[in-house]
């Protein structure tokens, strides 16, 4: 009876969080209420909540989440939760309470800051490789001592297997002209591509560069940027989410959200998996954002103002974009849209 119960409220959790509250058309009896009316929260404090009972109704219980996740259980309605093992971002308190054969659901939206201001870094240029002054570089990677790089622009898409130290195209392949071609990763021998605004991804064969197969995005609408940890493979979109992927459907799981100690981050581009964590840089920016995979915390700031004057100036020289780690040298690779040059770089805490 015990397992039937708890089986139960997972299945009536399950259709509030589906369809809403069965009181979705009358005014609650109940409300829910955050200590100071606080919405703004900075990771390791305190939430403390509590449920308004104006009509002093029977409460049988109050189920707590904090976004899709079960927190507790509460008789009286009091709620506290210490900001520790929280995702970052914006998110939601939900609170169902049960009470006198009838069910609310009552939900607060939050955002919630990093504590600490990110760790700003400069750069030193370490050497110097050629790179295609036509590429408009999306996506850059190695795999081995070979690198991929991804090459966007309507009826220019291209993907490309080179030799760092010399630029040699070893292998290349353009794609249809209705493509714009957007980040890449490679994980078990097969290379992800991403497209800009057709909704859908490519699979390719890493020796032969034959398509394999395709994925759609889901819930997001852009493709932007890709990188992988060995077991899941994270996308940007150019919103406030890195989407978490799953490896063999990539359908959407999860997301975190990249946030400092002021506010959440959004038009964070090429992605590149880095020593534990996910390096970003944002779109027409001359930063790189240093975040923490697991609850979205951007922990440092790398400043490449300036590396832009060190390439060949042109017409048509755009931004920064394209990192680049060799996990075999522990090198940091940089470049950008049309830049002649790719730059081996080393990061240094200011």
């Amino acid at each position: 009876m015990i397992k039937f119960n708890l089986l139960l409220l997972f299945i009536l959790n399950f259709l509030f969080f589906s369809c809403g509250s069965n009181n979705s058309n009358k005014k609650s009896d109940f409300s829910l209420k955050i200590i100071d009316n606080k919405s703004e929260f900075k990771l390791n404090q305190s939430l403390d909540a509590s449920i308004i009972n104006s009509k002093n109704k029977t409460i049988d219980s109050v189920a707590f989440y904090f976004g899709n996740e079960y927190l507790k259980s509460s008789n009286n309605g009091d709620f506290n939760l210490e900001l520790q093992n929280v995702l970052l971002g914006n998110q939601k308190l939900t609170a169902i309470v049960y009470s006198e054969e009838s069910t609310d659901t009552l939900s607060k939206n939050l955002k919630i800051l990093n504590t600490q201001a990110p760790k700003v870094y400069t750069y030193e240029i370490v050497n110097t490789f050629p790179h295609d002054i036509a590429s408009y570089t999306q996506g850059l990677e190695f795999h081995g001592d070979t690198l991929y790089e991804s090459i966007g622009q309507y009826g220019s898409s291209k993907l490309r297997k080179l030799v760092l130290e010399s630029g040699e195209v070893l292998k290349e392949i353009k794609l249809d002209d209705q493509y714009f071609a957007e980040g890449l990763t490679i994980l078990d021998d097969k290379l992800f591509l991403l497209t800009w605004q057709e909704g859908e991804g490519f699979i390719y064969n890493l020796d032969t560069f034959k398509k394999t197969g395709t994925f759609g995005y889901n819930q997001s609408k852009e493709g932007w940027g890709l990188c992988n940890n060995g077991d899941k493979i994270f996308k940007s979109d150019g919103t406030e989410k890195i989407w978490i992927l799953d490896p063999e459907t990539l359908a959407e799981q999860s997301y975190i959200q990249p946030t400092h100690h002021k506010s959440i981050s959004t038009k964070l581009n090429e992605l590149e998996w880095v020593d534990g964590k996910i390096y970003a840089n944002t779109y027409q920016k001359d930063g790189v954002a240093i975040i923490n995979p697991e609850n979205g915390a951007i922990e440092g700031l790398i400043n490449f103002s300036g590396l832009r004057d060190q390439v060949t100036q042109h017409d048509k020289l755009d931004v920064l974009n394209g990192i680049a780690y060799n996990p075999d040298t522990n090198k940091l690779y940089v470049t950008g849209k049309n830049w002649d040059k790719i730059f081996e770089v080393k990061i240094i805490e200011k």
